[in-house]
């Protein structure tokens, strides 16, 4: 069965949906990876008896040494695939050169448009009629990766932030799992 890392910094509900949809199914979950130790997800980790990996970039020298520890651990699992659901750190190139072409990312606005840590507040405030979530391959800037996936939707007319960001919310709920589902069924 495929291996795959999930990497999350906050709730972890999209990594609860990866779980939900896909542990045990398509591919193991093997490892948690988590930069902020007071995070939801990592209750979420422990509750199925998934192993998480916490790490935190201020008890660390530096990036580098941050992403080797990472790294390590990695190295050990052999993953088919890393995924970033809602993990608020950029990839260094420590881990892009060790896993390039090996790790995804959601984002919940249309990429090229809104990239960076708030794209629902960033549409929202611009006034978007149409808005979404994308799904695409980690490189070396932010949020610019080669696309693989995307879901759109037409705001209501006086839609508010939170409703926006609950539609956002439900896409990558159905979306990523898809995706993942796809990417480890054609890889060898």
């Amino acid at each position: 069965m495929k291996k795959i890392v999930v990497f999350a910094s906050g709730s972890g509900s999209n990594f609860q949906t990866i779980v939900d949809k896909l542990h045990k199914k398509v591919c193991e979950v093997e490892l948690l990876v988590c930069d902020q130790p007071d995070a939801m997800c990592i209750s979420r980790a422990n509750n199925f008896g998934i192993p998480v990996l916490q790490v935190n970039l201020k008890d660390c020298e530096s990036k580098v040494h941050y992403e080797q520890i990472i790294c390590d651990e990695l190295n050990n699992i052999n993953p088919n695939l890393i995924v970033l659901a809602g993990y608020m750190k950029i990839i260094g190139s420590t881990l892009l050169d060790s896993y390039e072409g090996k790790i995804i990312n959601i984002h919940p606005a249309l990429l090229p448009a809104f990239p960076g840590k708030d794209g629902i507040g960033d549409a929202v405030k611009y006034g978007v009629k149409v808005m979404g979530v994308t799904v695409h391959w980690v490189d070396v800037g932010v949020d610019t990766g080669k696309i693989i996936d995307q879901e759109s939707f037409k705001r209501e007319d006086g839609e508010t932030y939170e409703e926006s960001k609950a539609r956002i919310h439900a896409i990558e709920h159905e979306i990523y799992p898809r995706v993942i589902k796809d990417l480890l069924s054609n890889m060898n």
